[in-house]
């Protein structure tokens, strides 16, 4: 009987790659894994794998470490099997893992994500290149019968997918506090549930049978998140032609923005004199996205009930018919909706109705607002300053350029010396983004609204009892006059003390 070619410490290097392969890499079960496959070999790193970490494996020392090691432990193997079927029919599964985490790497992770048919050329260099190399390295295990090359391309279409998702969420989810993390985990699992075997073996073509219902206030990035999944659906690709079946397709649509009648026009589609002003035949949103796209409906909670029940049966059935049609279509794509409304209260009032929301909410992401992240770690505001100032200042790379650098310190300091530490950012993102415009023009922001004091009335009917102390009552006074002019300058100014006795004082408050 032949002697394996993996030893005991292979074993557990592979079993615990294996595990990583399959994990969600925004969970911070990932650096458990990590740190189980290296051993002495692991680096302590940071948890938040975002935009503000290292960007490529290259900088990332336990990914290189890990892809260096399974290179060179899968062309050992390769090297010295003289014969198939020297791997244990129990490690195929796990060598069979190790091949797609090497393959990833050498021939995936370098294609950039972009149009697919812009990108033609080199997706099928990436292809065939894929294919060779994974066939030679399956060698080992071709004859426990397990592992057949027939399923290359789907594994490339899978792998190309993880590429595309990957870059999706973190590019443009940014920020390193717990609720930004769990948001990253939260997307990666609406695209491949959290268990990415079974969605390689059996749910990558049904995925976009489950619509996604995204919820957060105002102002958090609700779209990115909807552009994120949409973006990243399953592609098939076919091999004879070295290209993927179809493109990724992201259609928004802000229902806010149209009236009822065109609402279902613009979804749905008309057929020519189906209304007034219908002089020809229409293809809708629903219509126009192709398999593997998606179609976002933001602010479904300000949807008209008739226009629920329609999409009941697109969600239900996956069906809908033009206007002024009663041919039916079908729907290949993925629904995603958004609101800012607490539906639950809005069913209470029979302004949604309860069946429409049991249909749409197979998968639930919330967003968190920009108070909650700050609450949890005040330094991801430097981060998400140096996206936003990036952004504005049209930085190409992910090293931040001098112009970039001062300006995030200039607004940095303009909060620090003129915001209270509690500011709530009612507008969230969109709110901080207009305050770094602010800043950029004018050196200045002020809230669009004031803010009402927190427990005026209660200060008030204390100071009418006579119950505050000189102090207490100029602390809430300040507030208050800080409220009404929307900084520490202006408020300095009406109440004719320094400044920064007016910040500290206000700060007294929110200790």
């Amino acid at each position: 009987m032949p002697k394996s070619l993996l030893s005991a410490s292979d074993r557990e290097f592979i079993k615990a790659l294996s595990d990583l392969t399959h994990s969600n890499p925004f969970e911070p079960r990932r650096i458990e894994l990590e740190r189980r496959a290296l051993g002495n070999a692991f680096v302590e790193d940071n948890p938040a794998w975002s935009r503000t970490a290292a960007t490529d494996a290259a900088e990332r020392p336990n990914v290189a470490r890990l892809t260096d090691r399974a290179n060179e432990l899968v062309e050992r193997v390769c090297r010295d099997d003289k014969s198939t079927g020297n791997i244990a029919a129990n490690d195929a599964t796990h060598f069979d893992d190790l091949v797609t985490y090497v393959t990833y790497y050498r021939h995936v992770a370098p294609l950039a994500v972009v149009d697919t048919s812009a990108g033609a050329n080199a997706i099928a260099k990436a292809w065939q290149s894929f294919a060779d190399d994974r066939q030679r390295l399956l060698g080992p295990i071709m004859s426990h019968g397990r592992v057949g090359l027939a399923d290359n391309a789907h594994v490339f279409a899978c792998l190309y997918q993880v590429r595309r998702a990957f870059t999706h969420i973190f590019m443009y989810l940014v920020g390193q506090s717990r609720p930004a993390t769990r948001l990253r985990a939260q997307v990666w699992q609406s695209i491949f549930t959290h268990d990415l075997r079974r969605f390689r073996r059996s749910l990558y073509d049904r995925m976009s049978g489950l619509s996604t219902l995204i919820t957060g206030p105002s102002g958090t990035g609700k779209e990115l998140v909807a552009r994120a999944i949409g973006l990243s659906q399953y592609e098939p690709f076919d091999e004879q032609r070295k290209r993927f079946v179809s493109e990724p397709t992201f259609i928004g649509v802000n229902l806010a923005a149209f009236s009822p009648t065109l609402i279902e026009s613009e979804l749905f589609g008309h057929r020519k004199g189906a209304f007034t002003g219908a002089t020809t035949d229409r293809a809708g949103w629903l219509e126009v996205c192709p398999a593997g796209g998606a179609v976002f409906l933001d602010e479904i909670g300000e949807l008209d009930p008739a226009i629920q029940v329609k999409l009941l049966r697109v969600i239900q059935l996956r069906e809908y018919s033009r206007l002024g049609e009663t041919e039916p279509r079908h729907f290949t794509g993925k629904l995603i909706a958004a609101t800012n409304r607490d539906l639950a209260c809005e069913m209470r009032e029979g302004r949604f109705r309860e069946d429409f929301y049991y249909r749409i909410c197979s998968d639930l992401i919330a967003v968190p607002s920009l108070r909650e992240q700050l609450t949890d770690s005040p330094a991801a505001l430097h981060t998400l300053l140096e996206f936003i100032v990036g952004r504005e200042l049209g930085a190409t790379t992910d090293q931040p350029s001098d112009d970039v650098a001062r300006l995030v310190g200039e607004v940095e300091q303009w909060i620090g010396e003129r915001m209270p530490r509690d500011y709530p950012w009612p507008g969230n993102i969109r709110e901080l983004e207009q305050c770094v415009r602010n800043v950029l023009v004018r050196c200045e922001y002020r809230p669009p609204t004031a803010q009402p004091a927190a427990g005026m009335c209660d200060w008030l009917q204390r100071a009418e009892q006579g119950r505050l102390s000189a102090d207490e009552l100029l602390n809430h006074y300040c507030r208050l006059v800080y409220s009404k002019t929307g900084g520490y300058e202006q408020a300095s100014r009406v109440l004719g003390i320094d400044r920064r006795t007016v910040k500290a004082r206000i700060e007294s408050l929110g200790k």
